[in-house]
């Protein structure tokens, strides 16, 4: 058998790069139907889950994005191949109405393989979380930032490729079988391996006319997409806030994070609460001792954390909806190296003493804060459930920087 294609049959490398396509793709779709269903399941705050639950999922969503990153090398080497070859005649081509859906599906299934894999890389790329590819290069993307909105929107895209992928797939299967069992040519047995005597294709000449069809296919996928809201986001904070009511304050905040950083599977992942008030008295002391008092109320619900916000307002860890705020009622001290914040922090009704270092850079009625401590999640009661560091390490790292200016 040739390696090459003739006009009446392919080559081994193409019929190679057909099957290995086949597999990867049954492969991967069911992977990551599996994965996805057990992620909705943790993702669901009012559903308990365990490390096992957890883990489980990131293998089958490593295993997915492998074999979708796989896939995407592989339709790469394959359409580059297909440019530098000879293309079978459609054994059909004198149906022209046939001819012509045959040809679009094609194209579809060759764009379908580069933008499923593509959509779902970059959002690996720009989303904070766990399942890693399994491969020695890194998880990120070069001119990829991490960000929640190119995450969600490129989500979205891989959704409907995919569905779009799926659906060509099922045209394309049905008209291989419809060739085999009611035309009885050989269309598709000149795809199998081994040498096939097929015969000569009739005269055809191949138009652009399909290939503008499937980008018209791909268009009304995006404006359908669109029509039913999956592209319309909102974030756990725009959907479900606490309010919290105004404090007074010697001191007003004009800018600041309030930022978390976790481990989940080895991989850090960072976040930060939107909401949060702070009244804050201070008066620098000459000598080392007590020099102010703060209390801060942080809106729980307004936490991004990545892919895992929801997870972190279920009932195992945060539950906002039992426990909205969270409290840090300190006195601040300057010391002989600087200066601390000292007193309980409040979450879950579980109250832990705790010391926040931080600097201070004071310019008459200005201040800068920076501060930082880590946390154990397992003193507030947070992921219990996950009593191992497995998945979920105990260490919580908050960081605090601010700007203040003095009240009139």
């Amino acid at each position: 058998m040739s390696a090459t294609n003739t006009f009446s049959s392919y080559g081994s490398v193409t019929k190679t790069f057909h099957w290995l396509t086949a597999l990867l793709i049954l492969t991967a779709l069911p992977l990551g139907w599996i994965a996805n269903d057990i992620a909705h399941a943790i993702y669901d705050p009012t559903v308990p889950t365990t490390e096992d639950d957890i883990a489980r999922a990131a293998r089958l969503f490593s295993m997915h994005k492998t074999v979708g990153i796989t896939v995407f090398f592989v339709a790469l080497a394959r359409i580059l191949w297909a440019i530098s070859q000879t293309k079978p005649g459609l054994l059909n081509a004198d149906n022209k109405p046939e001819a012509f859906a045959a040809e679009t599906v094609h194209w579809l299934l060759y764009g379908s393989l580069v933008l499923v894999p593509l959509t779902g890389w970059v959002h690996h790329a720009a989303a904070e979380g766990f399942a890693p590819i399994l491969w020695p290069f890194g998880q990120n993307l070069p001119f990829v930032p991490k960000s929640a909105h190119l995450a969600e929107l490129t989500a979205s895209l891989h959704w409907l490729f995919v569905w779009t992928l799926a659906g060509s797939l099922v045209l394309h299967i049905a008209g291989a079988l419809k060739h085999h069992v009611v035309d009885k040519d050989s269309t598709l047995r000149r795809m199998l391996p081994g040498n096939a005597q097929a015969p000569e294709p009739p005269a055809q000449h191949h138009s652009s006319v399909p290939a503008i069809a499937a980008l018209a296919v791909w268009g009304a996928v995006l404006i359908g997409g669109w029509s039913i809201g999956a592209f319309d986001h909102h974030s756990h904070a725009d959907t479900d806030t606490t309010e919290l009511a105004e404090v007074q304050s010697d001191w007003q905040v004009q800018e600041g994070t309030l930022a978390v950083r976790i481990t989940q599977l080895g991989s850090p992942v960072t976040g930060q609460f939107e909401e949060w008030t702070a009244a804050i008295a201070f008066d620098e002391p000459a000598q080392p001792g007590l020099a102010g008092s703060a209390e801060v109320t942080v809106a729980i619900p307004s936490l991004s954390l990545g892919t895992v916000s929801g997870q972190a307002m279920g009932a195992d860890f945060f539950d906002s909806a039992q426990f909205p705020t969270a409290q840090f009622k300190a006195d601040l001290y300057k010391t002989e190296t600087g200066y601390e914040a000292r007193g309980p922090l409040t979450i879950r009704d579980n109250s832990v003493d705790v010391v926040l270092p931080f600097t201070l850079d004071l310019e008459g009625d200005r201040a800068t804060v920076n501060g930082q401590l880590e946390l154990n999640r397992m003193d507030f009661d947070i992921g219990t459930s996950q009593p191992t560091e497995e998945s979920l390490g105990f260490a919580v790292v908050v960081s605090v920087d601010l700007t203040a200016t003095r009240g009139e």
